[in-house]
Protein backbone atom coordinates (compact mmCIF):
# COMPACT_ATOMS: atom_id res chain seq x y z
CA UNK A 1 0.00 0.00 0.00
CA UNK A 2 1.42 3.27 -1.08
CA UNK A 3 1.18 6.24 1.25
CA UNK A 4 0.84 9.58 -0.40
CA UNK A 5 1.97 12.69 1.49
CA UNK A 6 -0.40 15.65 1.55
CA UNK A 7 0.71 18.77 -0.27
CA UNK A 8 1.91 21.50 2.02
CA UNK A 9 2.46 24.08 -0.68
CA UNK A 10 1.86 27.63 0.66
CA UNK A 11 0.72 30.33 -1.67
CA UNK A 12 0.22 34.06 -1.03
CA UNK A 13 -1.67 36.45 -3.28
CA UNK A 14 -1.42 40.23 -2.95
CA UNK A 15 -2.79 43.17 -4.88
CA UNK A 16 -1.15 46.58 -5.03
CA UNK A 17 -2.95 49.94 -5.00
CA UNK A 18 -2.52 50.33 -8.74
CA UNK A 19 -4.51 47.17 -9.50
CA UNK A 20 -1.42 44.93 -10.02
CA UNK A 21 -1.99 41.34 -8.75
CA UNK A 22 0.82 38.83 -8.16
CA UNK A 23 1.20 35.39 -6.48
CA UNK A 24 4.24 34.29 -4.45
CA UNK A 25 4.96 30.65 -3.48
CA UNK A 26 6.42 30.64 0.02
CA UNK A 27 7.19 26.90 0.25
CA UNK A 28 7.21 23.77 -1.97
CA UNK A 29 5.07 20.63 -1.23
CA UNK A 30 6.69 18.27 1.32
CA UNK A 31 7.18 14.55 0.55
CA UNK A 32 6.11 14.76 -3.09
CA UNK A 33 8.72 14.81 -5.83
CA UNK A 34 8.56 17.92 -7.88
CA UNK A 35 8.18 17.08 -11.54
CA UNK A 36 10.09 19.16 -13.93
CA UNK A 37 7.95 21.33 -16.03
CA UNK A 38 8.38 24.31 -18.17
CA UNK A 39 8.52 27.56 -16.28
CA UNK A 40 5.29 29.45 -16.70
CA UNK A 41 5.72 33.11 -17.45
CA UNK A 42 5.22 35.29 -14.38
CA UNK A 43 2.48 37.88 -14.52
CA UNK A 44 4.65 40.90 -14.03
CA UNK A 45 3.81 44.24 -15.57
CA UNK A 46 5.94 45.30 -18.44
CA UNK A 47 7.42 48.73 -18.99
CA UNK A 48 4.89 49.40 -21.77
CA UNK A 49 1.98 48.61 -19.45
CA UNK A 50 3.44 50.85 -16.76
CA UNK A 51 3.92 53.61 -19.31
CA UNK A 52 0.36 53.17 -20.56
CA UNK A 53 -0.97 53.34 -16.98
CA UNK A 54 1.16 56.43 -16.32
CA UNK A 55 -0.10 57.95 -19.57
CA UNK A 56 -3.72 57.20 -18.57
CA UNK A 57 -3.08 58.69 -15.13
CA UNK A 58 -1.56 61.79 -16.77
CA UNK A 59 -4.60 62.10 -19.06
CA UNK A 60 -6.93 61.78 -16.06
CA UNK A 61 -4.91 64.41 -14.25
CA UNK A 62 -5.05 66.76 -17.24
CA UNK A 63 -8.81 66.16 -17.56
CA UNK A 64 -9.25 66.87 -13.84
CA UNK A 65 -7.14 70.04 -14.12
CA UNK A 66 -9.11 71.13 -17.21
CA UNK A 67 -12.41 70.60 -15.40
CA UNK A 68 -11.09 72.52 -12.39
CA UNK A 69 -9.87 75.37 -14.56
CA UNK A 70 -13.25 75.42 -16.35
CA UNK A 71 -15.00 75.59 -12.98
CA UNK A 72 -12.67 78.42 -11.91
CA UNK A 73 -13.31 80.27 -15.18
CA UNK A 74 -17.07 79.83 -14.74
CA UNK A 75 -16.86 81.11 -11.17
CA UNK A 76 -14.76 84.10 -12.26
CA UNK A 77 -17.29 84.80 -15.03
CA UNK A 78 -20.10 84.76 -12.46
CA UNK A 79 -18.13 87.15 -10.22
CA UNK A 80 -17.48 89.50 -13.17
CA UNK A 81 -21.16 89.32 -14.18
CA UNK A 82 -22.22 90.14 -10.60
CA UNK A 83 -19.75 93.04 -10.53
CA UNK A 84 -21.06 94.32 -13.87
CA UNK A 85 -24.69 94.09 -12.68
CA UNK A 86 -23.78 95.86 -9.43
CA UNK A 87 -21.98 98.58 -11.40
CA UNK A 88 -25.02 99.02 -13.68
CA UNK A 89 -27.31 99.23 -10.64
CA UNK A 90 -24.98 101.82 -9.08
CA UNK A 91 -24.93 103.90 -12.26
CA UNK A 92 -28.73 103.67 -12.53
CA UNK A 93 -29.07 104.73 -8.89
CA UNK A 94 -26.73 107.71 -9.42
CA UNK A 95 -28.62 108.73 -12.57
CA UNK A 96 -32.00 108.40 -10.84
CA UNK A 97 -30.75 110.36 -7.82
CA UNK A 98 -29.38 113.09 -10.04
CA UNK A 99 -32.59 113.22 -12.05
CA UNK A 100 -34.69 113.40 -8.87
CA UNK A 101 -32.43 116.14 -7.50
CA UNK A 102 -32.69 118.13 -10.72
CA UNK A 103 -36.47 117.72 -10.74
CA UNK A 104 -36.63 118.80 -7.10
CA UNK A 105 -34.42 121.82 -7.79
CA UNK A 106 -36.53 122.76 -10.82
CA UNK A 107 -39.73 122.44 -8.78
CA UNK A 108 -38.21 124.54 -6.00
CA UNK A 109 -37.08 127.14 -8.53
CA UNK A 110 -40.57 127.23 -10.07
CA UNK A 111 -42.19 127.64 -6.64
CA UNK A 112 -39.75 130.41 -5.74
CA UNK A 113 -40.43 132.23 -9.01
CA UNK A 114 -44.18 131.83 -8.48
CA UNK A 115 -43.89 133.20 -4.94
CA UNK A 116 -41.81 136.17 -6.14
CA UNK A 117 -44.32 136.87 -8.92
CA UNK A 118 -47.15 136.71 -6.40
CA UNK A 119 -45.35 139.18 -4.10
CA UNK A 120 -44.70 141.48 -7.04
CA UNK A 121 -48.37 141.28 -8.07
CA UNK A 122 -49.44 142.09 -4.51
CA UNK A 123 -46.96 145.00 -4.40
CA UNK A 124 -48.25 146.25 -7.73
CA UNK A 125 -51.85 146.09 -6.48
CA UNK A 126 -50.82 147.94 -3.33
CA UNK A 127 -49.05 150.65 -5.34
CA UNK A 128 -52.06 150.95 -7.60
CA UNK A 129 -54.26 151.38 -4.50
CA UNK A 130 -51.89 154.04 -3.17
CA UNK A 131 -51.98 155.81 -6.52
CA UNK A 132 -55.76 155.70 -6.56
CA UNK A 133 -55.82 157.11 -3.04
CA UNK A 134 -53.47 159.89 -4.08
CA UNK A 135 -55.60 160.74 -7.09
CA UNK A 136 -58.69 160.73 -4.93
CA UNK A 137 -57.03 163.03 -2.41
CA UNK A 138 -55.89 165.35 -5.17
CA UNK A 139 -59.40 165.36 -6.59
CA UNK A 140 -60.80 166.11 -3.15
CA UNK A 141 -58.21 168.84 -2.72
CA UNK A 142 -59.21 170.35 -6.04
CA UNK A 143 -62.83 170.19 -5.03
CA UNK A 144 -62.01 171.89 -1.71
CA UNK A 145 -60.10 174.63 -3.53
CA UNK A 146 -62.98 175.04 -5.92
CA UNK A 147 -65.45 175.18 -3.06
CA UNK A 148 -63.29 177.76 -1.32
CA UNK A 149 -63.17 179.86 -4.43
CA UNK A 150 -66.93 179.55 -4.85
CA UNK A 151 -67.56 180.51 -1.27
CA UNK A 152 -65.11 183.37 -1.52
CA UNK A 153 -66.98 184.67 -4.52
CA UNK A 154 -70.43 184.18 -3.01
CA UNK A 155 -69.68 185.05 0.62
CA UNK A 156 -67.46 188.10 0.65
CA UNK A 157 -68.42 189.03 4.19
CA UNK A 158 -67.37 185.73 5.62
CA UNK A 159 -64.48 185.32 3.28
CA UNK A 160 -61.69 185.75 5.77
CA UNK A 161 -63.26 183.49 8.35
CA UNK A 162 -64.24 180.87 5.82
CA UNK A 163 -60.85 181.04 4.15
CA UNK A 164 -59.23 180.59 7.51
CA UNK A 165 -61.40 177.57 8.26
CA UNK A 166 -60.85 176.17 4.82
CA UNK A 167 -57.10 176.70 5.06
CA UNK A 168 -57.11 174.92 8.40
CA UNK A 169 -59.04 172.06 6.92
CA UNK A 170 -56.68 172.05 3.98
CA UNK A 171 -53.63 171.87 6.22
CA UNK A 172 -55.20 169.02 8.14
CA UNK A 173 -55.99 167.27 4.90
CA UNK A 174 -52.45 167.71 3.61
CA UNK A 175 -51.08 166.43 6.90
CA UNK A 176 -53.29 163.38 6.56
CA UNK A 177 -52.08 162.88 3.00
CA UNK A 178 -48.46 163.16 4.14
CA UNK A 179 -49.04 160.62 6.90
CA UNK A 180 -50.68 158.23 4.46
CA UNK A 181 -47.79 158.59 2.01
CA UNK A 182 -45.23 158.06 4.80
CA UNK A 183 -47.08 154.96 6.00
CA UNK A 184 -47.29 153.55 2.49
CA UNK A 185 -43.60 154.19 1.93
CA UNK A 186 -42.69 152.39 5.16
CA UNK A 187 -44.91 149.42 4.24
CA UNK A 188 -43.35 149.30 0.81
CA UNK A 189 -39.83 149.22 2.31
CA UNK A 190 -40.82 146.49 4.78
CA UNK A 191 -42.36 144.41 2.00
CA UNK A 192 -39.25 144.85 -0.18
CA UNK A 193 -37.00 143.84 2.74
CA UNK A 194 -39.19 140.77 3.42
CA UNK A 195 -38.97 139.75 -0.22
CA UNK A 196 -35.18 140.07 -0.21
CA UNK A 197 -34.90 138.03 3.02
CA UNK A 198 -37.06 135.24 1.63
CA UNK A 199 -35.07 135.19 -1.61
CA UNK A 200 -31.83 134.98 0.39
CA UNK A 201 -33.22 132.14 2.54
CA UNK A 202 -34.39 130.25 -0.55
CA UNK A 203 -30.94 130.56 -2.13
CA UNK A 204 -29.24 129.33 1.07
CA UNK A 205 -31.68 126.42 1.31
CA UNK A 206 -30.96 125.45 -2.29
CA UNK A 207 -27.20 125.52 -1.67
CA UNK A 208 -27.69 123.41 1.46
CA UNK A 209 -29.75 120.82 -0.45
CA UNK A 210 -27.14 120.65 -3.20
CA UNK A 211 -24.36 120.14 -0.61
CA UNK A 212 -26.35 117.37 1.11
CA UNK A 213 -27.00 115.55 -2.17
CA UNK A 214 -23.32 115.87 -3.14
CA UNK A 215 -22.32 114.41 0.24
CA UNK A 216 -24.74 111.50 -0.22
CA UNK A 217 -23.33 110.78 -3.68
CA UNK A 218 -19.77 110.98 -2.31
CA UNK A 219 -20.57 108.53 0.51
CA UNK A 220 -22.26 106.18 -1.96
CA UNK A 221 -19.22 106.26 -4.27
CA UNK A 222 -16.90 105.56 -1.31
CA UNK A 223 -19.06 102.58 -0.33
CA UNK A 224 -18.92 101.25 -3.91
CA UNK A 225 -15.12 101.54 -3.90
CA UNK A 226 -14.99 99.57 -0.62
CA UNK A 227 -17.25 96.83 -2.08
CA UNK A 228 -15.11 96.59 -5.24
CA UNK A 229 -11.93 96.37 -3.13
CA UNK A 230 -13.47 93.62 -0.98
CA UNK A 231 -14.55 91.63 -4.07
CA UNK A 232 -11.08 91.96 -5.59
CA UNK A 233 -9.46 90.75 -2.35
CA UNK A 234 -11.83 87.77 -2.20
CA UNK A 235 -11.09 86.87 -5.84
CA UNK A 236 -7.34 87.04 -5.17
CA UNK A 237 -7.77 84.91 -2.05
CA UNK A 238 -9.80 82.27 -3.95
CA UNK A 239 -7.26 82.21 -6.80
CA UNK A 240 -4.34 81.80 -4.37
CA UNK A 241 -6.16 79.00 -2.51
CA UNK A 242 -6.94 77.15 -5.76
CA UNK A 243 -3.33 77.48 -6.96
CA UNK A 244 -2.08 76.19 -3.60
CA UNK A 245 -4.44 73.21 -3.74
CA UNK A 246 -3.41 72.42 -7.34
CA UNK A 247 0.28 72.57 -6.39
CA UNK A 248 -0.30 70.30 -3.38
CA UNK A 249 -2.30 67.87 -5.54
CA UNK A 250 0.46 67.83 -8.17
CA UNK A 251 3.12 67.12 -5.53
CA UNK A 252 0.98 64.38 -3.98
CA UNK A 253 0.37 62.80 -7.41
CA UNK A 254 4.10 62.81 -8.16
CA UNK A 255 4.80 61.16 -4.79
CA UNK A 256 2.16 58.49 -5.48
CA UNK A 257 3.61 57.78 -8.92
CA UNK A 258 7.12 57.54 -7.44
CA UNK A 259 5.85 55.14 -4.74
CA UNK A 260 4.21 52.97 -7.40
CA UNK A 261 7.38 52.94 -9.50
CA UNK A 262 9.46 52.00 -6.44
CA UNK A 263 6.96 49.27 -5.54
CA UNK A 264 7.00 47.89 -9.11
CA UNK A 265 10.81 47.87 -9.16
CA UNK A 266 10.86 46.16 -5.77
CA UNK A 267 8.37 43.53 -6.95
CA UNK A 268 10.37 42.96 -10.13
CA UNK A 269 13.49 42.34 -8.04
CA UNK A 270 11.53 40.02 -5.76
CA UNK A 271 10.04 38.11 -8.72
CA UNK A 272 13.50 37.80 -10.23
CA UNK A 273 14.83 36.34 -6.97
CA UNK A 274 11.91 33.87 -6.86
CA UNK A 275 12.60 32.78 -10.46
CA UNK A 276 16.27 32.33 -9.67
CA UNK A 277 15.42 30.24 -6.58
CA UNK A 278 13.00 28.07 -8.54
CA UNK A 279 15.57 27.60 -11.28
CA UNK A 280 18.24 26.63 -8.73
CA UNK A 281 15.92 24.14 -7.05
CA UNK A 282 14.93 22.61 -10.36
CA UNK A 283 18.56 22.15 -11.28
CA UNK A 284 19.36 20.58 -7.88
CA UNK A 285 16.40 18.18 -8.14
CA UNK A 286 17.16 17.11 -11.72
CA UNK A 287 19.54 14.05 -10.92
CA UNK A 288 17.15 12.74 -8.27
CA UNK A 289 14.27 12.51 -10.69
CA UNK A 290 16.51 10.81 -13.30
Amino acid sequence: MEVQNKSTEIRCQEMSKGGLAYEVILAEPVGVPVPRRADSPEKTPSVEEIQEKLKAAEERRRSLEASRMAAIAQKMQKIEEASRIRSEQTNNFIAATKEALDAKMDSHEEKREAYINELRARLKDHLEGVEKTRLTLEQQTSEVYKAIEDKMNTAADKRDENIKKMLERLREHEEQVRKVRAGNQEKFQQLESSIQDKLHQAAERRLQLEAEQREKLRNHNNKLLEVKSTLSAKVDEITTSIETKLTAAEQKREKEIQKKLDFVKKEERRAEMVRQNKSARAESDAPTSG
